[in-house]
């Protein structure tokens, strides 16, 4: 009889005896912490033992009575609330959470209750009760990181997971982004839409984590490469629109129909039956055609015969001519870039000697003549502090190496110009000493 793929695997020895030296074991902070936890790492092994329906029944029944809300429930209330178990099911179920030590008989009040360990255990394992999604498991992160900075009880490695995760996002995008394939963009525009949601939502909390004052130094280098982690995927928004635009530019339209070759994209998806647009086209056998040897012989004679340079003939070069007088026109950057680099630059050096210069409202690096002219330096804030662009050279690339970065929030603001109305609210602040040298 063949064994089930996931067959439980035994023990062969201490958790030490798996590596090279067991001293190593005690070196790895995460594998030290999972030392001080197996009491609840037991529980969970005896609560997922078996097979895949035992255990999915043993995780139901825990978690439905971890989700009532009184704290002690008489035998009748459990026949109550589980009265679709067969009985011998559910005395198996419930015995095995009393060895666990996860439910507890009070044989004077004649009553369960979930003991302290059930109620870590349930913490860890409440996101599966949860609806499933794609960005289930950044959202859950999120929500814990936000929480925990709101209690004080930030911890190093739940920031290093989602900065983890914050990372995988960051490239997967930049591979759809790389590709130039608008399926591909299109397919992740709603999740991309959604992880800039999730990240703004929780852009107080992580601010108030990444700016506050830590005594643990890897907690708080943490934060500081999670709030890189976070702009990174924020300035990508301009680089995902510009994809965008680009898919949509090369984009044909058939004729005068107004039919693109995106929606003939999206109709052959739609369809199942690919094979049978053919119809009759293959019906057809293809005739071959046949050269006799004569037909050969005539033209490799032909080929013999053709003209050829003389290899031994001297071939001098052409007579100087006098070249034409004319001018060199180089491609000159928009002159609001420039204006706007040097508007930086003075910014940082009216602060005074040894003090970062103060924020300024994006007000004061926007507005000013016409409205194309502001709307094309509002386009150029997010290359401030852009990793890609540093590397470039020209204007570009100095615009990105200033030592600023914006900060926009998602609201409108009155804006006091003739040519703008209304203008996203936010402010340009100096970079850190530790990110300016990053």
């Amino acid at each position: 009889m063949d064994s089930h793929p996931l067959h439980e695997e035994h023990d062969t020895g201490s958790f030490e005896s798996h590596f090279r030296d067991p001293a190593l074991a005690a070196e790895a902070p995460l594998a030290w912490l999972l030392g001080r936890r197996l009491e609840i790492l037991d529980a969970l092994r005896g609560l997922l033992s078996g097979g895949q329906a035992t255990a999915r029944l043993r995780l139901w029944v825990f978690l439905e009575l971890a989700a009532q809300p009184q704290g002690r429930l008489q035998r009748d209330d459990l026949n109550q609330l589980f009265f679709s178990l067969r009985p011998e099911a559910l005395d198996a179920t419930l015995k095995r959470l009393r060895d666990l030590n996860l439910l507890v008989w009070d044989a004077t009040a004649q009553d369960y209750h979930l003991s302290a360990l059930a109620q870590q255990l349930q913490g860890l394992l409440a996101p599966l009760a949860r609806g499933t999604g794609e960005d289930d498991e950044m959202a859950s992160l999120l929500a814990q990181v936000a929480g925990a900075q709101a209690l004080g009880l930030s911890d190093a490695g739940q920031i290093q997971h989602l900065h983890a995760q914050l990372a995988r996002r960051h490239d997967e995008f930049a591979d759809v982004i790389a590709s130039g394939s608008e399926a591909r963009l299109r397919d992740a525009q709603p999740r991309f839409e959604r992880a800039l949601q999730l990240v703004e939502r929780a852009g107080e909390a992580l601010t108030a984590l990444i700016r506050g004052d830590h005594d643990d130094p890897r907690l708080e280098r943490e934060a500081r490469a999670l709030g890189r982690g976070q702009a990174r995927l924020l300035s990508m928004a301009s680089q995902f629109t510009r994809a965008l635009q680009q898919a949509d530019r090369r984009r044909i339209t058939l004729g005068s129909t107004g039919i693109t070759s995106s929606d003939v994209r999206q109709w052959l998806q739609a369809r199942g039956d690919l094979h049978e647009l053919l119809g009759d086209a293959l019906s057809a056998s293809p005739h071959p055609v046949f050269v006799s040897g004569h037909e050969l012989v005539d033209v490799a004679e032909a080929e013999f015969d053709r003209d050829r340079p003389d290899p031994r003939r001297a071939q001098g070069l052409p007579p100087a001519s006098q070249a034409e007088p004319g001018t060199l026109e180089a491609l000159r950057m928009p002159e609001e870039l420039e204006a706007l680099i040097g508007q930086l630059a003075r910014w940082t050096e009216a602060a005074p000697p040894g003090a970062p210069p103060p924020a300024r409202p994006v007000t004061d690096a926007v507005l000013g003549g016409r409205y194309a002219q502001a709307a094309y330096r509002m386009q150029l804030l997010p290359l401030l502090g852009d990793e890609q662009a540093r590397a470039l050279r020209g204007l570009t690339g100095d615009l990105a190496r200033s030592p600023w970065h914006a900060a926009l929030r998602p609201e409108l603001q009155p804006a006091q110009d003739p040519y703008v109305a209304l203008i996203s609210a936010g402010t340009l602040e100096p970079d850190s000493p530790d990110e300016s040298h990053a």
